[in-house]
């Protein structure tokens, strides 16, 4: 059988839920995935959790996945997709240490080197294990695992409205749990995680 026919097949069997396909395709190309993008975001750390990423999206959506596509350039899209995003949350994310670093230094004498960027995702974290189960479980889904509204709302079985509503209960809840002082240091945890 050539390698079309056996990616028409195994996509076939994917997009019915068989494990054995999806193993066969994770073999087949997770690490031509991994060196592409190694190649690009330069950490060996990065390009596996890339790996990782792009085959969680592509069993969460493989009851959709279309046979008649090349499903390698559909694996690369997802994977230039996501690589996009990590460029762009690094960059956003430089941007925003370098202005809070120069905003301390103004406002106090506190040091680059004070700063426990540590201390305070632990404190966070800490913080979003007080809030109830349910609005955890949709808070985490949303800023850790990075899953849309609409991906949340499909796999618990509620509607988006509900998720968004959770989100902003909780985003309320820990901004009322941190001191203003490290308002800064919040923000950047919301927009990591």
């Amino acid at each position: 059988m050539n390698k079309t026919n056996n990616d028409i097949e195994l996509i076939e069997r994917l997009s019915k839920g068989d494990l054995e396909a999806f193993d066969a395709i994770y073999s087949k190309y997770s690490g031509t995935l991994y060196a592409f993008g190694l190649k690009y975001l330069r950490s060996a750390d990065d390009a596996e959790e890339l790996v990782q990423s792009v085959f969680l999206k592509i069993w969460e959506n493989h009851k959709n996945l279309k046979k008649e596509l090349s499903f390698r350039s559909y694996l690369f899209t997802i994977t230039y997709n996501d690589i996009c995003k990590i460029f762009r949350t690094r960059k956003c994310l430089e941007k925003f240490i370098s202005d809070y670093l120069h905003e301390v230094s103004r406002s106090s004498a506190r040091t680059e080197e004070e700063i426990d960027f540590g201390s305070v995702v632990d404190y966070v974290k800490k913080i979003i294990d007080k809030l109830p189960e349910r609005q955890k479980t949709i808070f985490e889904k949303s800023r850790i695992e990075g899953k849309s509204t609409k991906e949340i709302a499909l796999e618990l079985g509620l509607t988006p409205g509900t998720i968004d509503n959770y989100i902003s209960k909780s985003i309320r809840f820990i901004r009322e749990k941190v001191s203003s002082k490290d308002l800064y240091l919040l923000l950047l945890f919301l927009f990591l995680f």
